[in-house]
């Protein structure tokens, strides 16, 4: 089972900049990453939180909670939480960051993660095809 996490503002995904994240919203992009894991002989779970402190629980339960990988995106906490980036590289269950737009040809303050020096990788860029290919890389181990 692989636990898909969702920070901040990533519940109006749909609605917010919709030339940067597209027009899908969260709803659609859950089931497509059921359908994804699916495909996988993965299962996912999906959770979306505007709370750094859900995120932190999640992150800290998810070995107990069954978990053999995580996705997380973010959103800003991605360049701004420590307590993040440490809750992160404090559990041994391996964590992909993804994000929809390319970060690195964002904003100056987009461009550095605290968490990829942390995580096994970090796709961005792919839009929803971004959790696609993270999943992907769960399934081939």
């Amino acid at each position: 089972m692989i636990l898909v996490l969702n920070g901040p503002n990533l519940n109006l995904l749909g609605v917010r900049e919709p030339d940067v994240y597209g027009s899908a919203t969260l709803a659609d992009l859950e089931a497509n990453c059921r359908s994804w894991a699916a495909e996988f002989s993965l299962q996912v779970e999906c959770r979306q939180s505007n709370s750094e402190a859900d995120l932190l629980d999640w992150l800290h339960a998810a070995e107990a909670d069954g978990f053999r990988g995580v996705i997380l995106n973010a959103g800003g906490l991605t360049h701004t939480s420590v307590v993040l980036r440490d809750a992160v590289a404090g559990i041994t269950v391996p964590v992909i960051e993804v994000h929809l737009s390319n970060v690195h040809a964002r904003e100056e303050f987009r461009q550095r993660s605290l968490l990829a020096p942390v995580c096994r990788g970090q796709v961005s860029g792919f839009g929803q095809l971004s959790y696609r290919a993270a999943l992907l890389l769960f399934a081939d181990g």
